[in-house]
C-alpha cells in the first residue's frame, strides 16, 4: 500500500514543557481517514505538524502534494472580507484593475491563469449553500457556521491534493452539515478529518485512533470501528477475568503450601518432644523442611508474581478512558419567578442586509405567521430552552443581548470560541480569576472532575487542544462566584469526544437552574429535557413551535 501521508517518529511540545507527541510513526493511506481520540491526545497538533503550521520537535513527515488544511477556529477579523478568506483580493484586484483598463505587467502576474476565480469561487459558496453571501461582505457579519463553510470554500477552490478538516461541523446548522457531507463523500483525493461528528464519520474509508501516543490503523468506517473495538474488548475482558482467577488459584496454592510446612514442622516438633525421635533427626527433618518449605514458598511467590504480571499486561488491553465529571451549581430556581425579559426587535440580527420580501401569503396562513412570532423573550423558573435556526440567523447574537440586556439573575455565558479565557495565564489561575473566594485547593479538587490534574493545572490555556480548553472554560464558568442561576450555551458540545458529550448531557439533566442551549445536535438536546423549542430565522424572528 503506497501512504500519501507519512509521520516518522515525530515529537512535539510546547514551550512550558508539555509533551504532546513522543516519537508517534504513523501513514494514512489514500482515500477519506477519520481521525479520532481522545480530548487532549493531539489530534490537532499533528494536522498542524502535517499542515506545517507547527515545526516537531524532532521526527520528519512527508506529504505527497500539496496540502489544504482547514483549522478548528478560523483566523477571523471583522474587518476582513469573504475574498479574503478565500484568499482571492489580490487576483481580483488584479482582475478589476485589468477590466478597468490598466494592462500593467504585474495584474497579469497576479491574475496567472484564474480569469474565472470569481465566478469559480460564486459556484463554490453557492454548491455549500452560501450563494447569499457575496465576496465583498466582511468577516464580522458572518456566523460561526457560515465562517466555517466559506473558510472550507477556500480550500476547495485550491485543489489541493490533501485536505485536513479540524472539527469542520463544528457550529453549523443541518443544512450546512449535509453539504459539508455531500463535499467529503465527493472527495477524490487524499483527506484526513478529526471530528466527533458520527454522520460524517460514517463517510470515511478508514479510522486512525490516536491513543496512548500511537496511532493505530481500522478499515473501514465508524460503525466497523466501533464492532472492532467492542469484539477486542470483550476478548480483552476474558482475558482479564481468566488472569484475575489465575492469581486467586496462586494465592490460594500459597496459603496451602505454607500451611502443610507449618504442619510438618509442628508435627516434628510434636515428635521430638513426645521423645519419639531423637534430637538429632528431629534437627535433621526439620532443617529438610525448612528447605523444602523455602524452595516451594519462592516456587509459589514466582508463580503468583507471573499471575500478576499477566493480569496486569490483561488489564492494559481494557480501555479505560478517562471522562469528565461535571457537577454543576447546586442553583434552584422557583417554577414562578421570572428568569429573563427580553423585548425583542422586529428586524433580524444587526449587521446584515435586510431580506428580501416575502411572497404573498393566504390571509390566515399570513394571520397564524404573526401570531407565532414572540415579540419579547420571557423566561420563567427553570425552563429549558433550546435555540435552533440556520447559520446567519442570529442565534449568537440574540445570546450576546441577553448578557447585555442582563438577566433578572446571576447568568453565565459559553460563547461559540471560547474566548473567555486569558490566554497567557494557566488553567488553575483562570479559575481563581472567577472565583476569588475558593482555595487553590478548592480549584485544584474542581479542576481535576475536568481532568485538569498534577501539574496540568499549571499549563498555559493558550496550549491546550480545542477540547481541553472547552473544558477549562466550562470549569470557570461553572466555579463562578455567585453560581449562575441562567446558562447560555452556544454550541456546547463542540470540540467534545462522545464519553464527554454523554458526561455533559448528563449534568445539564440534572441542573435546576434556567438554561437556554444553541446547538445542532439534536440528539444532544433530546437528552436534555427540553420543555421549549424556539427558532431564530433571518425573515421571521424568534418564533417559538
Amino acid at each position: 500500500m503506497s501512504f500519501s501521508i507519512v509521520v516518522d517518529h515525530v515529537s512535539f511540545g510546547w514551550p512550558d514543557g508539555t509533551t504532546v507527541l513522543d516519537g508517534l510513526d504513523a501513514a494514512f493511506p489514500a482515500g477519506r481517514t477519520g481521525l479520532i481520540g481522545v480530548n487532549g491526545s493531539g489530534k490537532s497538533t499533528l494536522l498542524k505538524i502535517i499542515a506545517r503550521e507547527l515545526a516537531p520537535r524532532s521526527g520528519s513527515v512527508s506529504v505527497s502534494g500539496e496540502v489544504g488544511y482547514l483549522p478548528q477556529n478560523v483566523p477571523l477579523g471583522a474587518s476582513r472580507t469573504v475574498s479574503d478568506l478565500l484568499e482571492i483580493s489580490a487576483t481580483r484586484a488584479a482582475l478589476h484593475a485589468i477590466e478597468g483598463g490598466d494592462v500593467a505587467e504585474e495584474h497579469f502576474t497576479a491574475v496567472g491563469d484564474d480569469w474565472d476565480v470569481e465566478e469559480r469561487a460564486l459556484a463554490e459558496l453557492d454548491r455549500l449553500g452560501l450563494g447569499h453571501i457575496g465576496l465583498d461582505r466582511t468577516v464580522g457579519t458572518l456566523s460561526g457556521g457560515e465562517t466555517i463553510m466559506v473558510a472550507l470554500a477556500a480550500q476547495l477552490l485550491k485543489r489541493p491534493e490533501v485536505l485536513l478538516l479540524d472539527e469542520p461541523t463544528n457550529n453549523l446548522d443541518l443544512d450546512a452539515r449535509r453539504r459539508l457531507y455531500a463535499a467529503v463523500a465527493a472527495w477524490q483525493g487524499v483527506l484526513v478529518v478529526v471530528s466527533h461528528d458520527r454522520a460524517l464519520l460514517e463517510l470515511v474509508d478508514q479510522i486512525a485512533e490516536l491513543r496512548d501516543g500511537a496511532v493505530r490503523m481500522y478499515g473501514g468506517n465508524l460503525s466497523d470501528y466501533e464492532e472492532r473495538v467492542a469484539t477486542e474488548q470483550d476478548a480483552a475482558e476474558r482475558v482479564v477475568r481468566t488472569a484475575e482467577g489465575d492469581v486467586r488459584r496462586q494465592q490460594r496454592e500459597l496459603v496451602e503450601s505454607r500451611t502443610r510446612t507449618d504442619r510438618g514442622l509442628r508435627y516434628g516438633r510434636k515428635a521430638f518432644e513426645n521423645k519419639k525421635v531423637p534430637k538429632i533427626v528431629a534437627n535433621t527433618l526439620k532443617g529438610k523442611a525448612q528447605v523444602t518449605a523455602g524452595k516451594q514458598r519462592t516456587l509459589h511467590l514466582e508463580r503468583l508474581e507471573e499471575a500478576r504480571d499477566r493480569l496486569t499486561e490483561a488489564e492494559r488491553a481494557v480501555r479505560d478512558d478517562a471522562e469528565i465529571r461535571i457537577e454543576l451549581p447546586g442553583t434552584e430556581v422557583p417554577a414562578g419567578r421570572t428568569v429573563l425579559t427580553l423585548p425583542l426587535e422586529p428586524s433580524g440580527p444587526p449587521g446584515r442586509p435586510e431580506p428580501p420580501e416575502p411572497p404573498e401569503r393566504p390571509a390566515a396562513e399570513a394571520e397564524e405567521r404573526v401570531a407565532a412570532v414572540l415579540e419579547s423573550l420571557v423566561v420563567r423558573g427553570p425552563e429549558r430552552i433550546a435555540l435552533l435556526g440556520p447559520n446567519g440567523s442570529g442565534k449568537t447574537t440574540l445570546l450576546k443581548r441577553i448578557m447585555e440586556h442582563g438577566a433578572h439573575v446571576p447568568v453565565r455565558y459559553l460563547p461559540q470560541r471560547l474566548d473567555l479565557l486569558d490566554d497567557g495565564l494557566s488553567v488553575v489561575d483562570n479559575v481563581r480569576a472567577v472565583a476569588p473566594a475558593a482555595t487553590v485547593n478548592e480549584v485544584r479538587a474542581r479542576l481535576a472532575r475536568f481532568l485538569f490534574r498534577g501539574e496540568r493545572v499549571n499549563q498555559a490555556v493558550g496550549t491546550l487542544s480545542g477540547g481541553e480548553r472547552f473544558r477549562a472554560t466550562l470549569a470557570a464558568l461553572l466555579s463562578a462566584d455567585p453560581p449562575p442561576q441562567l446558562l447560555l450555551l452556544d454550541e456546547p458540545t463542540n470540540n467534545l469526544d462522545m464519553a464527554s458529550v454523554r458526561q455533559l448531557a448528563q449534568a445539564l439533566a440534572a441542573y435546576r437552574g434556567a438554561l437556554i442551549v444553541v446547538s445542532h445536535d439534536l440528539p444532544f438536546l433530546e437528552t436534555l429535557g427540553i420543555t421549549r423549542w424556539l427558532r431564530q430565522d433571518r425573515e421571521d424572528g424568534l418564533t417559538e413551535s
